[in-house]
């Protein structure tokens, strides 16, 4: 069976790129096996779209695409995850690595020149912004990696775009009187038998609660 892969840019689709997450992590489980995950967007893409037309972004999605492909090392996965936005997956990579090589790519963008076509000025000066999160730094869980690169990328845009951002560490809050022994005891078991931190376990309880009962009290 062949894998999704999309039509403008050649990179693997979201669709695919889930089951080769799911193995990666399934099998980095219970070692210490460092995992990199970044999220990576264009700055301004809807500028871009506007000054350019809809076939020059076009033509800046494929040349970063091409970008990322050529630096992207062996065994690495890269993901058109829709729109403008693009996921790498590097296996056995610590974020600090990832971190030079995200940047590298970035600065590489950066001085991509697209050809003038017709009337219209030279494409150049593309610009992106990365989050980067690494297991098992900055969590075990794929939902938990997802989550701290998202946050990454948000504040890489936040605090002026054209940059490349890691996941900051997070601290529980103290366990109070709103949790019972048993729940604490059952709490900690669950952690060690799935090799995750509580405050990941509470958090992804958190998010399954809100979507079971959230969007019904919003269409109200």
């Amino acid at each position: 069976m062949s894998i999704p892969t999309d039509q403008l840019t050649g990179l693997i689709t979201r669709k695919a790129f889930h089951p080769i997450f799911d193995a990666a992590i399934e099998k980095i489980k219970g070692s210490e096996t460092p995992l990199s995950l970044a999220f990576m967007d264009i700055d301004h893409f809807l500028a871009l779209n506007e000054t350019y037309g809809h076939s020059g972004g076009d033509e800046v999605l494929a040349a970063v695409a091409q970008i990322l492909t050529e630096l992207s090392p062996a065994g690495s996965s890269v993901c058109r995850y829709g729109g403008d936005e693009f996921v790498l997956l590097l296996p056995g990579m610590e974020r600090e690595q990832a971190f030079l090589l995200v940047e590298h790519m970035r600065l590489a963008i950066g001085e991509k020149v697209l050809p003038a076509k017709k009337d219209a000025e030279p494409i150049q000066n593309i610009s992106i912004s990365a989050g980067i999160s690494c297991a098992p730094l900055d969590g075990r869980l794929k939902s938990e990696l997802m989550r701290k690169a998202d946050q990454a990328l948000y504040r890489a845009k936040a605090t002026g775009r054209g940059r490349v951002r890691l996941a900051t560490e997070e601290r529980m809050q103290p366990k109070t009187s709103h949790y019972t022994q048993t729940q604490l005891e059952r709490l900690t078991n669950l952690a060690a038998e799935r090799q995750a931190g509580e405050a990941e376990l509470l958090r992804e309880a958190l998010d399954d609660l809100i979507a079971k009962y959230g969007v019904n009290e919003i269409e109200r």
